[in-house]
């Protein structure tokens, strides 16, 4: 791709779940880039996305609005607020929860443009269970 690609909302891509909805702006499947994916998630509150990896790019995630606990396997907890900034590396188990009273909206972008995701739910369902995240009592 060497010239803007002008993407029409209607041609996004939107995924709803119990939890909430994820919208994809940008990526190969889309036909708009080559290089990256950018998404927004929404998740209602008192809820979370399921436990899930990226087998093929590092994520970036903004908070745009809203709380959230975000969570890796191994117990790693940081509460986030507007404007927080999580990295999260490849084949790092994660999830976030919003413990806000309203949505959460996440700007999240991935280093793929054909992000893959693993874990039930959300994606390619694991070959092995993933580990489960520690909670605080």
């Amino acid at each position: 791709m060497n010239a803007i690609v002008i993407t029409p909302a209607a041609n996004t891509e939107q995924q709803t779940f119990p939890w909430g909805e994820l919208t994809w702006f940008a990526s190969r499947s889309i036909g708009n880039q080559t290089n990256i994916t950018v998404g927004r998630c929404v998740l209602r509150p008192g809820h979370e996305n399921p436990l899930h990896y990226h087998p093929n790019c590092s994520e970036v995630l903004v908070v745009a609005q809203g709380t959230i606990e975000h969570t890796a396997a191994g117990g790693e907890v940081a509460v986030l607020h507007a404007g927080d900034v999580a990295s999260i590396p490849p084949h790092v188990v994660h999830h976030a929860r919003n413990i806000g009273t309203g949505d959460a909206v996440l700007w999240i972008s991935f280093s793929s443009a054909a992000r893959e995701t693993v874990g039930h739910g959300v994606g390619t369902p694991p070959s092995a269970p993933l580990c489960e995240v520690p909670r605080e009592p």
